[in-house]
């Protein structure tokens, strides 16, 4: 796999990718801002760009500006956004015209070899990976909400969380020991249930949880 690291935090950047390289991984690049990033990305291709969302020169939303841009010029690298605080509104903005190939960690997990990995493989393969703190807090927003979770039942209100971490069917039957059918079983009658169609394209079903957990419950 060929990774390029930007964040503006030297000495995190040169962690990371030493971290990287002894996992196996090729670091084809390294930026501490928006304009490097975006001339590696289009110089190297790699098949993960790991972006912090906050870079110079204004240190808000230029990682997110660069996500989006790298996204339409290069459709075929994927993009992991690290941030240092649970943000829902970045989740939300990053994932809102699509999650494929996309996904949105707390800097917290890259201490985690196995967790950043698995990431990135997910990710570079075009899959979704939502970080779990994420989740738990827009689960928790709309659980407030009244009548937005209403009628779910407490084993689909797990899967609903673990579907929008963007795990599989399987990997969310293996977490909550059940099988696979059953899973399916719950995704449908959750879809139902808040009125979203099932879809047989996993990441629209991510995004449409996100959108309806997130949106709807006002962040």
């Amino acid at each position: 796999m060929r990774v390029i690291v930007a964040d503006d935090a030297a000495l995190l950047r040169e962690g990371l990718q030493r971290l990287l390289v002894e996992a196996g991984i090729d670091v084809v690049g390294a930026a501490g801002d928006e304009p490097t990033l975006l001339a590696q990305v289009e110089a190297a291709r790699p098949d993960v760009a790991i972006v912090d969302i906050r870079m110079p020169p204004s240190y808000t939303d230029e990682g997110l500006r660069a996500a989006r841009r790298i996204r339409t010029d290069h459709p075929g690298t994927g993009v992991l956004v690290l941030s240092q605080h649970v943000r829902v509104t970045y989740a939300l903005d990053l994932f809102s015209d699509g999650s494929r190939g996309l996904g949105y960690l707390l800097k917290d997990r890259v201490a985690d070899v196995a967790e950043l990995t698995a990431a990135l493989d997910q990710v570079a393969r075009g899959g979704t990976v939502t970080d779990p703190e994420v989740v738990a807090l827009l689960v928790g927003r709309a659980a407030r909400r009244p009548g937005a979770l209403d009628g779910l039942t407490g084993r689909e209100r797990d899967v609903l969380g673990l579907m929008a971490q963007g795990r599989s069917n399987q990997a969310v039957g293996q977490r909550l020991g059940i099988s696979e059918r059953t899973v399916e079983k719950h995704i449908a009658s959750l879809f139902d249930k808040i009125g979203l169609p099932a879809s047989p394209d996993g990441h629209r079903r991510v995004l449409a949880v996100l959108t309806f957990l997130g949106l709807r419950a006002g962040t």
